[in-house]
């Protein structure tokens, strides 16, 4: 009686302290073997994306020009977020339910490819890379596709070559799901194209919650080619007979700070409806009017200006040394996704982008200014996509005009 009320004791103090306990978790498939193919998650896994948009692949598969050796094994998982806010995720059935308050630890291999080449979905005739870096998402649920708790994420997945990451997973009710989702980098300024290679997944083994756990393990680069080829040698292949050819070189994503078209609607007092710059005259001004800069883009998150946007800013730099009366501000705003001193923050250096750029080609600084708002001027709703891409803008302020 003695030993067995010792022995209950025994476990129910090592239950207290958090020790391991139990099995570990086995995965089907957990090294995402099977036929490459696009549009086509592999054998035991489940799709989770979004209506109307195409599965995750089994990578490598030449139609995206994939060609990364895997991990582990001849395949692996290929995910991808998308410019129209969608992204790429998918799910199983684990063999045995997640316990609460159980601790686990959960391994698994990352990278992101070179090239990952598809066509755009804000503009489907367009052709881009997907080579913006994301993270990946690993979330507990009661069904396939079900997100109830967030277990851990990865850091942002920057690195070409495949690197092991290692999480402790701690779940709160009994999952009987797990699901992994590529997502992008957080706070989302704005959806952008990247990829996200996901192999070698291993089994969730039990831990003890005291227990820290690396992030980061050694990094994979046995499996890797010893030179990988240059892009410009292995040029993509056409994708669904787009027009245009793939880029020689992986671009940044661009941000547009203001894609959609002049409101046809009238703008109000301040706002001017001419397209371009080319356009209007100093007669056509006057003071406190906002004229917002088309066409002009950033690579996400920054305030670099993207080459494509140089055309609209120099039609801006000719207005401005055709009539050197008129002194502007370059006003820089965001969406009200992120936090305020982000955007105050990211808004400003934009601004100065702009004007840097003005000022470098001969503009005097004394007749251009610059000033980040950040969210407090909306002009659309912060709940949809096109409200967010309106929101997200530069604009130029007309201060002052008079004579040359």
């Amino acid at each position: 009686m003695r030993r067995r009320l010792f022995c209950v004791l025994v476990l129910a103090a090592a239950a207290g302290r958090g020790l391991t306990q139990g099995q570990s978790i086995l995965l089907t498939n957990p090294s995402f073997e099977d036929a490459p193919e696009h549009s086509r998650q592999p054998a035991g896994w489940h799709n989770c994306g979004f209506p109307g948009e195409s599965p995750p692949d089994t990578q490598p598969n030449n139609e995206f020009a994939v060609t990364k050796p895997a991990a582990e094994g001849s395949t692996y998982l290929g995910l991808v977020v998308r410019d129209n806010e969608t992204w790429e995720s998918v799910s199983q059935r684990l063999n045995t339910p997640m316990q609460a308050g159980q601790c686990f630890q959960f391994s698994i291999s990352l990278a992101r490819s070179e090239m990952y080449v598809s066509l755009s979905r804000t503009n489907p005739e367009r052709t881009v890379n997907y080579v913006t870096p994301a993270k990946l998402r690993i979330y507990g649920g009661f069904g396939h596709c079900d997100r109830k708790e967030l277990l851990a994420e990865s850091s942002l997945i920057i690195s070409y070559k495949w690197k092991r990451h290692t999480f402790k997973l701690n779940p709160k009710q009994n999952y009987t799901y797990l699901l992994l989702e590529a997502y992008y980098d957080t706070p989302v300024m704005f959806p952008y194209n990247g990829n996200l290679l996901v192999d070698h997944a291993s089994a969730l083994d039990p831990l003890d919650c005291r227990e820290e756990v690396p992030e980061n393990l050694e990094e994979l680069a046995q499996k890797e080619p010893e030179e990988q080829p240059s892009i410009a040698a292995s040029p993509p292949p056409p994708i669904n007979n787009a027009p245009n050819p793939a880029p020689a070189q992986p671009e940044p994503t661009p941000v547009p700070a203001n894609p959609l078209p002049p409101a046809t609607s009238d703008p109000g007092p301040s706002r001017v409806k001419a397209k371009s710059f080319a356009d209007l005259t100093k007669e056509d001004l006057r003071t406190g009017q906002t004229l917002r800069i088309e066409n002009l883009y950033f690579e996400a998150d920054k305030s670099v200006i993207t080459s494509n946007s140089f055309a609209t800013l120099d039609e801006l730099y000719s207005f401005l040394r055709k009539n050197k009366g008129v002194v502007v501000e370059i006003g820089g705003h965001t969406n009200s996704l992120p936090p305020d001193d982000y955007c105050d923050r990211l808004s400003t250096q934009r601004a100065k982008s702009v004007a840097d750029y003005l000022v470098s080609k001969g503009i005097p600084d004394s007749q251009v200014q610059y000033k980040g708002y950040g969210k407090r001027f909306p002009v659309d709703s912060n709940n949809t996509l096109q409200g967010r891409k309106r929101n997200q803008r530069v604009e130029v302020k007309i201060l002052s005009i008079s004579e040359n």
